[in-house]
């Protein structure tokens, strides 16, 4: 960052809250306020540089500033290299749902140097390996073979390891964005196990788990839900068992009626109801919406009970 300070005709650094907690309105406003202050132009450009919460927050603010300025993104988490980083969502959070107030705004450029994470906590790391099962699960079986064979050299963040795990989860989620890119399609998949997992941190305050921890139990839910629709068991198996080697914390106690609304409120809901992303088999995935209000309840319930049974 100091190399690309002195190469810049002005600079201003513009820091915010690490994680969710930067997701607010009220935090992009103080920056388009700063920006201006600043005398921001159309040609001014921003770097985002942190984890998916500041991507997030920065593409939105670039998007909105001026009608649009551009940025780049200079991702520094793995969950953030290796999914939120690629694609254009920007968005922040309302109360009542994650990410509901956006744009599409896609980067001019993101550099994802994995050597960044070596100084991120072993957590933090499985947050982010459970967005690359999650895209491994429905688009790319050799991915998720890659995470199984590798996975002590990935929780230890070994550069060597994480490089090409990365790049090869970048290609798969870029492949569908450059087809989809306003998810009005295909890319609908890539929200495997988010539609349960926002409704988690929303419910929790965004204060209990990690992003990508409550991603991995939307897709312990979902492997629910394709299991009764024909998902073979030895596919569900195998997905549980990585998803198991995330060491996720306990899912906290949650009412059932609280994740309900919240998943009627989630910004992925159409008018015909939610829609569920759900694998077939390994590698392959589809939409369903045919999942009737009791059965959601039902399945809902047994899985507070116990979300790996």
């Amino acid at each position: 960052m100091d190399g690309l300070a002195e190469r810049a005709a002005r600079w201003r650094w513009l820091t915010v809250a690490s994680g969710e907690a930067a997701k607010e309105m009220a935090t992009a406003e103080g920056l388009w306020q700063r920006l201006l202050a600043a005398g921001g132009k159309r040609d001014s450009r921003i770097l985002a540089l942190g984890g998916g919460s500041v991507g997030d927050l920065a593409g939105f603010v670039a998007g909105c500033f001026l009608r649009g300025v551009e940025y780049a993104q200079l991702p520094t988490t793995l969950l953030a290299q290796v999914d939120a980083a690629v694609g254009g969502k920007t968005a922040v959070n309302l109360p009542g749902a994650k990410n509901s107030v956006g744009l599409f705004h896609h980067p001019a450029l993101v550099v994802a140097d994995t050597g960044c994470l070596s100084t991120l906590p072993r957590r933090e790391l499985r947050s982010g390996l459970a967005e690359v099962i999650k895209m491994a699960a429905l688009l790319d079986t050799r991915l998720l073979g890659q995470v199984e064979r590798r996975w002590d050299r990935l929780v230890a963040a070994d550069p060597e390891a994480l490089a090409p795990v990365v790049a090869a989860a970048v290609r798969a989620k870029a492949t569908v964005v450059v087809a989809d890119p306003t998810e009005a399609g295909e890319r609908r998949l890539l929200n495997f196990g988010h539609t349960l997992g926002h409704a988690i941190e929303t419910v929790s305050g965004y204060r209990r788990l990690r992003h990508g921890e409550a991603v991995a139990y939307g897709m312990l839910f979902a492997l629910r839900l394709a299991r009764a629709r024909g998902l073979p068991a030895r596919d569900a198996d195998r997905l549980r068992a990585v998803i198991r080697r995330l060491d996720l914390p306990p899912l906290p106690k949650l009412a059932r009626a609280g994740l309900l609304a919240a998943m009627a409120r989630d910004k992925k809901t159409r008018e015909a109801g939610l829609a569920w992303v759900l694998p077939e088999s390994l590698g392959r995935g589809r939409i369903v919406s045919d999942v009737g209000a009791a059965e959601l309840r039902r399945q809902l319930s047994a899985f507070l009970a116990d979300p790996w049974a």
